[in-house]
């Protein structure tokens, strides 16, 4: 059986976790207390961060390597293209993610506070633009859940907690939020935690 080193808190993990449900296998989470980690998890990880896979002798780590791999190791749902192409397009746009949203979400989460308030604005001035793509489809692909929605749904969860305050403007994008929060898959990835937040 896999199991995922999971953060309660940590979007990377969350990821993890809805590609896990999404495809609806037998797996283990391992909460990993982010403030008292084990020392197992450096044994696994050299960078002794979450999330981790095992599997039998595989350690895998960086969410997007992993995801990547559930997905095809367990091909239905298909999160990822089956196109080259499109597939190529999607990693792209996962890259761009980690750098131009995710990069800023570290800043906000490390909290220094000059950078903080302009990381904020450039993870809503991003997200705003994105909206825009979400006029036209149900998801950011295409009207199929894809990959890309994954790693956009944590982020999105945690606006508040991160200070993110979105204008009228986003309000595609959060129409797209309340249709990723609707999803099994997503639901059963939340922690108690969060789940109590969802209520």
């Amino acid at each position: 059986m896999m199991k995922l080193y999971s953060g309660t808190s940590c979007p990377y993990s969350h990821r993890c976790r809805i590609v896990l449900y999404e495809k609806g296998m037998d797996f283990e989470v391992i909460d990993v207390d982010l403030m008292n980690k084990s020392e197992d998890l450096a044994v696994i990880n050299p960078y002794n961060k979450v999330p981790v896979l095992v599997e039998r002798d595989l350690v895998l780590y960086e969410a997007n390597i992993i995801n990547e791999y559930i997905d095809e190791r367990f091909p239905h749902p298909q999160l990822m293209p089956p196109d080259p192409v499109l597939r190529a397009h999607t990693r792209l746009f996962l890259h761009q993610f980690e750098q131009e949203l995710y990069a800023h979400v570290n800043v906000i989460e490390q909290g220094a506070s000059k950078s903080v308030d302009k990381s904020r604005a450039i993870i809503r001035d991003n997200l705003t633009q994105l909206s825009q793509i979400l006029t036209k489809q149900k998801f950011l692909l295409s009207d199929e859940f894809s990959m890309l929605d994954v790693a956009m749904a944590p982020l999105l969860w945690r606006l508040d907690r991160y200070g993110i305050q979105m204008g009228r403007e986003a309000a595609p994008m959060m129409k797209y939020a309340e249709r990723l929060f609707s999803r099994q898959g997503f639901i059963d990835a939340l922690t108690s935690a969060e789940r109590a937040m969802r209520k």
